[in-house]
């Protein structure tokens, strides 16, 4: 009795665990010992779920990388101080707004079909839509040379013009950069609330516009602006305004 009872008692959590392993039919003796069942039972479950967790870990090592994501071009730097207004009018943005949501909705799915290819050909036309942007926008030797009037000044006079959203401005010319000189006073329209009389500001007006599509309020603001208008003076002396 002794030898048999130090037998059984001699099983441990091992044998059952490395039975579980193996899967080795259990003999009989070990059958009627309900506590190395137990245990037997326990590692089974456990060697059960082991194997579970190896193979999700072996799937996902099997499966490809998944393509780290393109990165995101770097938005173009707006060039301009922070007061620098352009006129706009709410039913032209509200159609700009539309006709650029629909082509985002459009052009989505092409986007993810091709978006090796078409990340290389947005980057290009962004590219050469911020040139052509850069080439002819405020500052530049094209803006210059085509614009009807570029000038700073201080506002003398501000007139409501009834029925429009728009005001009068009347400016003293103290520095005309388009034409080389200017008329000593001049108007032109802004809309409401754009600039106050006695402020000190910089416009640029095109050619046949009745008012300007730039301006900006202040020596501050003024000041980069002025810069860049007298780095590209000497190139637009040389364009003809088509």
């Amino acid at each position: 009795m002794t030898a048999e009872h130090e037998g059984r008692d001699g099983r441990t959590g091992a044998d059952a665990l490395m039975a579980a392993i193996t899967g080795e039919p259990l003999p009989d003796e070990a059958r009627t010992d309900a506590a190395f069942m137990n245990e037997h039972r326990a590692a089974v479950a456990d060697v059960a779920l082991l194997r579970e967790q190896l193979e999700i870990v072996g799937r996902a090592l099997g499966e490809p990388p998944t393509p780290a994501p393109a990165p995101e071009p770097e938005p173009v730097p707006v060039r301009g101080p922070s007061r620098v207004r352009r006129r706009a009018f709410g039913l032209a943005f509200g159609t700009l707004a539309v006709a650029a949501v629909a082509s985002v909705v459009a052009g989505l799915g092409w986007l993810l079909l091709q978006a090796g290819d078409a990340g290389l050909s947005s980057g290009g036309s962004a590219d050469q839509a911020s040139s052509k942007q850069a080439e002819a926008g405020f500052g530049s030797p094209r803006y210059l040379a085509c614009a009807r009037l570029i000038a700073e000044g201080d506002v003398t006079a501000v007139l409501p013009v009834p029925g429009t959203g728009q005001e009068r401005i009347t400016l003293k010319v103290t520095r005309s950069y388009q034409p080389e000189k200017s008329e000593d006073e001049v108007a032109f329209l802004m809309e409401e609330a754009a600039v106050g009389k006695g402020e000190h500001i910089l416009v640029g007006i095109p050619r046949r516009a009745a008012g300007p599509d730039f301006w900006a309020v202040g020596e501050q603001d003024i000041a980069p602006e002025r810069d860049w208008i007298t780095a590209a003076l000497p190139e637009a002396r040389k364009l003809t305004c088509p």
